[in-house]
């Protein structure tokens, strides 16, 4: 007689499971807002370009401020705003971009190497920062925050004090004077320099902000320096 198949093994009994949620977690107490980060305290100095170069310039306190190497000064404008003509009154020889181009290239309107310019020039402010040397000057137009960012970091990094002496000139006086330069730049590349000049802020890291105007003349439209945003 063929053994019969054994009898398939009977299901498990079903077992009622009861999910138990857990326990909420406690509400996060809201944190206080943080006051919002005052900005830099720093010093605003108003100048009126004088008619003659012969006129002196405002006294300088000479030294240095407390807890400072020295100090980092960079000019802010567009060619023919006065910059050249700020440190002639003065007597002072700024580390500048069209020095180097005659230094290096034996031609001031050299425009190919742009890049190898600028690494030089903040070569050379480096070395004098390591010599120590109280007084910087950096002539460059300097347009926007993020073209004087570099300056500003080198500048800290080492102890110094960084100023900015704005030339706040208004574009038809700019372009007027260029007219008369011996080394002249087209007025298409200075409008478009125009559009991109921003007036130095405070929170840039600038501990004095100087602003050079041309008497009568309004403002430039760049925007006033100021403790504020661009």
């Amino acid at each position: 007689m063929a053994a019969s198949a054994p009898d398939p093994e009977p299901p498990a009994p079903e077992v009622e499971s009861t999910a138990v949620a857990p326990a909420p977690p406690p509400p996060t107490p809201p944190s206080p807002q943080q006051p919002e980060k005052p900005a830099p305290a720093g010093k605003v100095v108003m100048e009126t370009q004088p008619e003659s170069l012969a006129t002196p310039p405002p006294e300088q306190v000479p030294g240095t401020a407390k807890g400072a190497r020295g100090y980092v000064v960079l000019t802010i404008g567009l060619p023919g705003s006065g910059k050249t003509t700020w440190f002639k009154r003065r007597g002072v020889t700024p580390l500048s971009s069209d020095l180097l181009r005659t230094l290096l290239f034996d031609d001031i309107e050299e425009q190919r190497w742009q890049g190898l310019v600028f690494s030089t020039l903040r070569s050379l402010l480096r070395a004098r920062l390591i010599a120590k040397m109280p007084w910087n000057y950096v002539d460059a137009t300097n347009l926007s925050a993020h073209e004087r960012r570099q300056w500003i970091k080198m500048a800290k990094s080492f102890g110094y004090e960084v100023q900015a002496v704005f030339f706040d000139v208004p574009l038809e006086v700019c372009l007027e004077r260029n007219k008369r330069r011996e080394r002249t730049v087209s007025e298409d590349i200075m409008r478009k320099m125009a559009e991109r000049l921003r007036a130095p802020d405070f929170k840039e890291g600038f501990s004095k902000i100087t602003v050079v105007r041309v008497k009568g003349a309004p403002a430039s439209g760049a925007g006033a320096a100021s403790a504020g945003g661009e």
